[in-house]
Parts: C-alpha cells; structure tokens; sequence
C-alpha cells in the first residue's frame, strides 16, 4: 500500500491563507499531518498554525496567476487606467493599504527578529502611475471617459458581489506597486483611503504604533517587579526556615532574630549540594530509558529528552537506603537546613548568571518571547533563551524534574528520621508519615508522567532564568519541605477518622489532577486521537480548538482544582496551632490567581471570540 503524496514539503516556502480572511502571506511548511491532513505552517512573524491544502497555493503559481490577471485586461482598461488622474489616485490608495495590512500582520513580532527583518526587507516607493503624455482626440477621450465610468460602477458592485477576491502583486524594476484586494468575506473590513502626499506621514505613525506594540505583555510586575521578587523571594525562603525552626514558630514571633553569619554557611553543606546535583546528572545522561519528543518550536524543530525521571528516583532511593545501613546521619539534613538553603540558592543565582550570559548568543529564535523584553533585570529574571543547551543536555528540563524534586522526597525522609530522634520515638507520627506520603506520591506521578511536562507552560513558553532556578533548586526543595521540618519540633497526633478524611480528601484530588492533566496533555499532542472524539471543541482561528467538555468542561482549571485539594490534605496533617505549615496552600492560592489572570489575557488575546465562547460555556465559567 502506497503512502498519499504530499503536496508541499517540509521547509518549502508557499502562501498560506490567513484564518477567517481572504489574504494570502508567504508562509514556511513545517510539517504535514497525514492523520489530520492539516499542514502546520509558520508566518513571518512567528505565528504557526495549521491550514488545509486548499488554503495554501505554491508561491510562483500564486505571482504568475497574479500577474496574469493584471495582463489579461483588456487594453481600453490599461489606457483609461494609464490617463485617468482619478483613477491613478485610487490604484495608489489600494497599493498603499496593502502595505499598511502587511505591516500589520507583523506587529507582533519579537523586537529583535522584527529589526532584523526591517533591515533585510527592500524599500519600498509608492508613487501613482505615471500619465502619458500623448495626447488623443476629442471622440476617444469621450470615449474612454464613459467606457471608465461604467468599469468604475462595475467595481464597485464587485466590492459586494464578488465571490473571490483577487490579490495582485506587480513589481517593476525603478518602482515597488502593491495592490490588495479584499474577498466578499472581508466585507467588515474597510478600505483604507491614504492619500499619496500624505504617504509618508501615515508611514511614520504606522512605524511607531508598531513599534509600540512589538513589546510582549510584562508579568510579576513588570520591570519594577522583576526587581522586587529578586529581592523578595531568596528572603523570603530564609525567613520561612528561620520562623519554622523557632520554639514557638507564631508570627507573632516577627521577625526572628537573626543568627550568626556561620549559621548561613557551611563549606560542607555547599558539597553535599553540588554531590547530589551531579549524582542526577549522572542519572540523566545515563542511556536509560525513553527519548520523548518536544512539542514543536517556532523554527519547526522538535527537541528530544531523555524521561528517565522514574528510573533516577529509583537509583536514588536505592542510594539513600544504602548510605544510611552504612551508618550515614541523614538528620544532618534537618541540623543544617538553613546552610543547605543558602548554598541551593547560590547555586542558583550562579546558574541564572551564566544562563544569561550564554543568552547574550543565542540566535534570536532561540529566545523565549516572554523574557526578551530588552530590560537586562527583568529578562535575567524571567529567562531570555527558550531551552538551553550543552549538546543534548537540557538544562531547563533537568532542573524541573531532577536535582530539587527528587530532593524534596530526600529532606521529608530525613525529617521523618529526625522526628524519631528528637521525639524518642521507634516510628515517625501519622502526621509525618501522611505527609511524607503525600508528596512523595505527587513527586512520583510526576515522574512516572515525566513526558507531559513537555507540553506545560514553562517548557514550551517560558524561558530558563532566575525564576525557574531559583524556583527548582530552592523554592521547591525548601519550602515544599516545611510541613515535615515543622512535624520535627512540633508534633501533632491524628485521629482515626481525621486520619481516613485527610486521606479521602488527598485521593480525590489526586484522581481530578492526574485524569485532567492526562486529558489536556493528550488534547495537546495528538487532537485526531480517536480516543478523544467524544470531546467537544470550540474552533479557532489559529487552527487550534478549545476543549468545551470532559473535566475541562467542568471548571476552567480543573488540573489546580485537584492540586489545591492536594494542598489542602498536606497541610491539615500539621493541625492549626500555627500559621506557618499552611504557607503553601496560601502560596498555592495567590499562584492560581497569578496564573488564572495571565491566562485569561494572553488566551483573549490568542483566541480572541473564541475565547469569550468558552468563557461563556457553563463549566468554563467556574474557577
């Protein structure tokens, strides 16, 4: 059985049909999905979708019909057109609308690729036709005035009539001609009129507007804010571990003293950190397991990663259980957590350094359209480049998945060990063991599900700096770990039907995380899948469609629906006596909230009245 051609090859440069309009732009062919049969395509200003064949023409096809429709006039049309002042007016005014739509189908494109394409593209002169200078008898001019004032009413009753637009592009040797005209369908879109002599003050403002717009939308505040959470957060970490580690951990203890400078450090602590961030390095290399695909870049291009992250749990836990029969203290942990704390986020700020410095030479594609503000605080911040590599090394995807989230189940261990030394007991407390459980399955879920981060937000948008290394090697470690440190000094005994809740309340919101993170990632990779032709969509016009039914018909987020329960069944283990072991369900609260705004915007903004659609859906409609 033979396989069906394909029309159009991957990187073949064509024109592709603009969703919901009837212009045509010179679009690069990424690939073809023979399931679908849709081609996914990327414009120049980055914008990937996914057309039908019948939407895409071959780009010398496409100029040779073009010109052949301005040639195949008949000659008293080029005559009147050559010596009507009028009529050269009108055929300037349509030229220049063409090159105002070009230029805004480009607006949003990333400032350093836009400038560089500026550079790059030829400059363009309108100027009105030029008129003969022979001169006719009185009979023809009649003539030719009365066969140009019907073709003028023909035109015009073609704007409303005619079923398929035709797009002319001529170019001439001393002088750059452009006229585009819109299909029936267009019709809510009005001609731009732009006199020639104002030509080049329309130009001017339609520069600087999109200039204006070519900045992406800031978020955490900004530029301002960038600063602040630089501060903000490595002190707030220090401050979560020295409250916690108080006698009496009440706010009203505010603000703990602070200790010696030697408490902060320690040579040693510094070690132990850098062995086990090099121990799962050594894990990840390693070539076990499965090589997993990304999801396409702008460029079209699809990274591989090694998703070994089950396997690297494994082995470590194996290590740990070894190192501790051979008489290794692993409540050196809990003695020195702020040390351990403060050598993590060293760590961290070194990698955020050298992250943007290796930035600074990344070919502009490979930059990350959210941290490439141009603002060197707010970009070191953020993450200027995309995914960043040492050869097939991944540094953005080990430290999600590796060094801190598998160190989050080493610290609740030795806590656990820890509580039985301080407490005298032969076991650890309910509560311990509940929370270690807890979390230990969340990390293993998500290691054993290691192929679906791929398609999240922070792998395929966000880009790798101070945010997500800081958030990785010191947020999550460290703080995720503080119901287990507070478990240590400040034990809370459970009841047998308390006991049954809590486990009840984490089940249930482990089943709603992981069915609505499974749907979503499966909706992403693979939207043909036979198995999902039960879900009802709402289509776009970027090609992609808006899941309408299953858990994503239910509530909008249904993913932090089941990790706010989660959260929720973490924390009751530490009871209420203090306000701090609840510090990640208000931490996961303002987070929702954080995320749920920028979704909202960057999705109206992506899927414009489709997205109001879905907001508008009963299930959607709920947080």
């Amino acid at each position: 059985m033979t396989m069906p051609s394909v029309k159009y090859q991957r990187g073949e440069m064509v024109m592709g049909r603009w969703p919901g309009s009837s212009l045509y732009y010179e679009v690069k062919v990424l690939r073809y999905d023979a399931s679908s049969q849709l081609y996914t395509v990327i414009y120049k200003d980055g914008t990937e979708l996914e057309l039908k064949e019948q939407d895409i023409k071959n780009a010398a096809g496409f100029q040779t019909r073009s010109r052949s429709r301005s040639r195949s006039r008949s000659p008293g049309r080029r005559r009147s057109r050559s010596r009507s002042p009028a009529r050269t007016t009108r055929r300037s005014s349509s030229r220049t609308a063409a090159a105002v739509a070009t230029a805004a189908i480009t607006e949003s494109a990333p400032t350093s690729r836009r400038d560089a394409k500026l550079k790059d593209t030829p400059e363009v002169r309108l100027s009105p036709l030029k008129q003969t200078k022979a001169a006719e008898n009185n009979s023809n001019n009649k003539h030719e005035k009365k066969e140009e004032k019907q073709k003028e009413e023909n035109n015009t009753a073609n704007k409303v009539n005619e079923s398929e637009s035709k797009v002319e592009a001529e170019s001439e040797k001393n002088q750059g001609r452009y006229n585009l005209r819109r299909r029936k369908d267009d019709g809510d879109a009005k001609a731009l009129e732009i006199k020639p002599e104002k030509l080049e003050e329309k130009d001017a403002k339609l520069a600087a507007a999109s200039a204006a717009s070519l900045s992406s939308p800031l978020d955490f505040g900004g530029k301002m804010g960038a600063y602040f959470w630089l501060l903000f957060l490595p002190a707030w970490v220090l401050f979560l571990v020295l409250q916690v580690n108080l006698e009496d951990p009440s706010l009203a203890n505010f603000p703990p003293l602070l200790p010696p400078f030697e408490a902060f450090w320690d040579a040693q602590a510094l070690g132990f950190v850098i062995l086990w961030v090099l121990f799962q390095v050594l894990l990840y290399i390693l070539p076990v397991g499965k090589l997993s695909e990304g999801m396409p870049l702008r460029s079209g291009e699809r990274l591989k990663y090694r998703t070994n992250g089950f396997f690297a749990i494994a082995v470590s836990a194996v290590a740990v259980v070894a190192a501790v029969h051979q008489g290794v203290d692993l409540t050196y942990i809990h003695s020195h957590f702020l040390q351990l704390a403060t050598a993590s986020l060293l760590i961290s700020v070194l990698l955020s350094i050298y992250l943007y410095v290796r930035s600074r030479y990344a070919a502009p594609e490979q930059l990350a359209l959210g941290g490439n503000s141009g603002n060197v605080v707010y970009d070191f911040f953020k993450g200027h480049e995309l995914n960043p590599r040492i050869k097939d090394f991944d540094l953005k995807f080990f430290c999600e998945m590796r060094p801190g989230l598998i160190g989050w189940c080493l610290i609740n261990f030795a806590m656990a060990l820890a509580e039985m030394k301080e407490q005298s007991l032969n076991a650890p407390s309910y509560s311990m063991i509940l929370v270690n459980l807890f979390q230990l399955l969340y990390v293993l879920d998500g290691l054993w599900n290691e192929e679906a981060i791929l398609t999240t937000m922070d792998l395929m948008h966000d880009g790798f700096g101070f945010m997500l290394a800081f958030g990785d090697l010191v947020w999550v470690p460290f703080t995720y770990t503080l119901q287990a440190y507070y478990l240590v000094s400040h034990p809370n005994l459970l009841s047998l039907p308390a006991l049954a809740a809590i486990v009840t309340l984490k089940l249930v919101g482990f089943y709603i995380f992981r069915k609505s993170n499974s749907e979503k990632n499966a909706f992403r990779r693979n939207p043909s899948d036979p198995k999902l032709s039960h879900l009802k969509t709402i289509p776009t016009a970027t090609g992609k469609s808006l899941l309408v039914s299953g858990w994503w018909g239910v509530v909008r987020h249904p993913n932090y629906l089941g990790d706010l329960m989660m959260a929720l069944a973490w924390s009751l283990p530490c009871g209420f006596s203090h306000l701090l072991p609840w510090h990640y369900m208000i931490y996961f609260i303002i987070l929702l909230v954080h995320r749920d705004s920028r979704d909202m915007s960057e999705c109206r903004r992506k899927y414009g009245s489709a997205w109001d659609e879905y907001c508008r859906t009963e299930g959607a409609a709920v947080f």
